[in-house]
């Protein structure tokens, strides 16, 4: 089979797109022939060695975490899937971007009917993180006033469905030329912090989801009413996991693979409460491209990349 493997940390000129043995399905696992699969930050970052001090992976390994394809065999012991049917995953930081995967069926979901496998693939990793982020511990949205900053993003356009979903007034940031898009997603405002300063602004935000994790999203922390939540995603890398500050809970999260939690955030796709967001996509062999457009930052929404026919 076809897969992109990394045998060495550097630019994207280290990926190279070549022929593997194909993988078999181990018990527990469904052996899944993949048409899609997604570029997150995280990948170029991993693929350069920036991200040695939290993964640091045995060489060579198949880059990405999220995919979208049809079950090709199962694994003893799996209930719940058979061969032919569509599914989606996050498979973790690694692994997805081949043509055949085996995968833990715990973190494996149908996908969702009526989206294409390049819009399923977009999902897992960025819709779990905001998912995990937002209601993990046990934390409710409803009523509450939520600010997700950076939401024209990848995790951040599914946040914003996420937490209107579950009830929230969302508060969003974005540049103004993102501002109508992040409004279309159900932001009831949105705010370009870089030229609307904090100072004089209401102090009524319930929880801040921190997508950026620089000094300006500190500056957010001011707008997090006594007793809020501060759910940092990005920056903070040794924060703890639950600490408190200024009277404020900070809670420190890293995505977690979770097919029951995929399964609800698809039944949300289905209903017509969430819909995936793709910038642009590739094809596998031209993935260096991919990371490049991930890298720059100015996508709205997810980099997917093509592995297989989409019929």
């Amino acid at each position: 089979m076809k897969a992109v493997r990394i045998h060495e940390y550097g630019g994207p000129e280290v990926l190279r797109y070549q022929e593997v043995a194909a993988p078999l399905a181990a018990p527990g696992e469904v052996l899944v022939r993949v048409r899609a699969a997604s570029v997150n930050p995280v990948d170029w970052k991993i693929r350069s060695g920036g991200a040695r001090a939290i993964v640091d992976y045995p060489m060579p390994f198949i880059p990405g975490g999220d995919l979208a394809g049809v079950v090709e065999a199962v694994g003893d012991g799996v209930d719940g899937f058979a061969r032919g049917d569509a599914v989606f995953a996050l498979l973790g930081l690694v692994g997805a971007c081949a043509e055949l995967v085996a995968v833990d069926a715990a973190k494996v979901a149908r996908k969702p009917a009526g989206l294409s496998f390049e819009e399923a693939a977009s999902l897992p990793l960025a819709a779990l993180t905001a998912w995990q982020g937002l209601l993990g511990d046990g934390r409710d949205c409803a009523g509450k006033h939520v600010l997700v900053h950076n939401a024209a993003g990848g995790v951040g356009s599914l946040a914003v469905q996420i937490a209107k979903a579950k009830g929230a007034t969302v508060l969003a940031t974005a540049s103004a030329a993102n501002a109508d898009f992040v409004r279309a997603l159900g932001a009831d405002e949105v705010v370009d912090f870089r030229t609307s300063p904090v100072a004089g602004r209401a102090a009524d935000v319930d929880v801040l989801l921190d997508l950026v994790g620089n000094e300006q999203a500190l500056a957010l922390w001011a707008l997090v009413k006594p007793g809020g939540v501060v759910i940092r995603i990005a920056g903070g890398a040794d924060a703890a996991a639950l600490a408190e500050q200024g009277g404020l809970t900070i809670v420190k999260t890293r995505v977690k693979p979770d097919g029951i939690q995929l399964a609800e955030i698809g039944a949300l796709v289905e209903s017509g409460k969430i819909r995936p967001v793709v910038a642009a996509v590739y094809p596998l062999a031209e993935i260096a491209a991919a990371h490049e457009a991930s890298k720059g930052g100015h996508t709205r929404g997810k980099v997917v990349l093509q592995v297989g026919p989409q019929t």
